[in-house]
């Protein structure tokens, strides 16, 4: 029997807390776009009436108690089923007429992740569109994941990302606020995913709305996402470089005793030659175990693989 060609589901899946202001523009104008997708509203303890709103235009309501972005993305991951996952926040400065072009492009480069990097536009709303501090914040992070990490993206925290099944059901999240978006791009660019990054216009936040990121504190928590990720996922570099430093420094430090041993014959600067011996050894350990946990993340991400791989990719969706 022939194959015939199955449509891919999608679903849209947004984020919010306390988004009642913009949630159902938001809903309508993905509804415009993607007739056949489901909406899902995922609501974080929201105060004001985002469930009720969400409900009204017609998505799926699901209540997650435990603040935080990360944990709302790591229950839409779990809970939702659908080939094609499309994530945006719930604060309508996204443009969701590109959903479609994303999806399209995803199924037919058999794509896993793409991210919509953001493009000011001019438009009637007040206020600024995209405030200094976030936008020098995003130029610096990125540019880290990217001398750490490879790839090529240029906004690696926008949270207007189109994912395919495989993808979403292989990550492991584990992060617990905005720090999500720099994890999403770590997994991808560690498992050699197929990947791309397109502009999308981005605008500003209805009048009356309140944004709830905190430039300073989230940059903070991003910071240290990248550090655990650098050694989870980088460990030999890291301790191997930390390895280096130590002996180095203990080998420049032993070689004026040494040379004074030589001539005299004694050793007169002991104190320093228990530091070089403490350093000598604190370098040979940061040694092994850089090369032990290697060796335990190339198992963790053929795990990860594996997984990645028991799914069928975008764009392959058939039955006979």
């Amino acid at each position: 029997m022939s194959a015939i060609q199955k449509t891919p589901s999608i679903a849209v899946i947004i984020p919010c807390f306390n988004e009642a202001l913009a949630i159902g523009q938001v809903l309508d104008d993905f509804k415009a776009v993607l007739p056949e997708a489901t909406l899902y509203v995922f609501d974080n303890n929201s105060t004001d009436d985002t469930s009720r709103v969400a409900q009204t235009h017609g998505a799926i309501v699901v209540h997650v108690p435990l603040r935080g972005k990360g944990n709302v993305v790591r229950r839409m991951f779990a809970d939702v089923e659908a080939d094609i996952y499309v994530m945006a926040d719930g604060d309508a400065t996204y443009h969701a007429p590109s959903a479609r072009k994303m999806i399209d492009l995803l199924i037919d480069k058999h794509l896993d992740m793409i991210v919509a990097a953001r493009v000011e536009t001019e438009e009637p709303r007040q206020g600024i569109t995209y405030r200094p501090g976030h936008r020098l914040g995003n130029k610096f992070l990125t540019s880290g994941v990217q001398i750490i990490f490879g790839g090529s993206f240029r906004d690696m925290l926008s949270g207007y990302r189109v994912f395919s099944r495989r993808y979403v059901k292989s990550f492991p999240a584990h992060s617990h606020g905005f720090e999500i978006e720099t994890e999403l791009n770590v997994h991808a660019l560690e498992l050699r995913m197929p990947c791309t990054e397109i502009d999308t216009p981005y605008g500003a936040r209805l009048e009356g709305s309140i944004s709830k990121l905190s430039t300073y504190r989230d940059g903070w928590h991003i910071l240290k996402t990248i550090g655990r990720l650098v050694l989870s996922e980088k460990p030999l570099q890291f301790f191997g470089w930390l390895a280096a430093v130590l002996m180095l420094t203990s080998v420049a430090l032993a070689a004026p005793i040494i040379y004074e041993f030589e001539q005299t014959g004694l050793v007169r600067r002991f104190p320093t030659l228990v530091l070089v011996t403490a350093m000598m050894v604190c370098g040979v350990l940061s040694g092994a175990c850089g090369l032990i946990l290697h060796g335990i993340r190339k198992m963790r991400r053929e795990l990860k693989r594996f997984a990645y791989l028991r799914i069928e990719a975008a764009g392959n969706h058939s039955r006979s």
